[in-house]
């Protein structure tokens, strides 16, 4: 590749898979939701904003420390090769695969959960007795000399 902004063409097809994925993970969540009869309430909204917080944290986090190796010259981007735009020191190509990243991870979290499953599973109520084995007096066995002990 030989464009202007290749390294952002690059990314492209990475991003892409992110929103695709993103975007079915958001309709099997819908859809297990309606299946369970639960509404869209502050469990799901808590889950998003912690996502929008990660994410956050993790974009600052690869600007500062993108600009730190970049500026130190361990990593170098050829100026040929990028869109132009920048964060300091690093162009902004540079954000794409945190940006996927911060949509895939929690997508795929979404899509691999198995603890939610469509046929309802049956739990024990706290009411109901305890349902696990009692043991038994132990058995008497017979001493050395053949007669029972105690």
């Amino acid at each position: 590749m030989t464009s202007h902004a290749a390294y952002a063409l690059l990314a492209v097809p990475f991003l892409a898979v992110a929103v695709v994925v993103a975007v079915l993970a958001g309709v099997v969540s819908a859809r297990r939701d309606r299946a369970a009869g639960r509404a869209s309430g502050p469990g799901r909204r808590a889950a998003v904003v912690s996502a929008v917080v990660a994410g956050v944290v993790l974009l600052v986090m690869t600007i500062v420390f993108d600009n730190v190796i970049v500026t130190l010259r361990v990593v170098a981007y050829d100026p040929s090769l990028i869109s132009g735009a920048k964060i300091g020191a690093i162009p902004v190509e540079d954000l794409a695969y945190s940006i996927g990243a911060v949509l895939l991870l929690p997508a795929l979290w979404v899509l691999l959960d198995r603890s939610t499953s469509s046929a309802p599973t049956a739990r024990p109520s706290r009411s109901a007795p305890d349902a696990r084995p009692t043991r038994s007096a132990p058995e008497a066995r017979p001493s050395a000399e053949g007669e029972p002990t105690p």
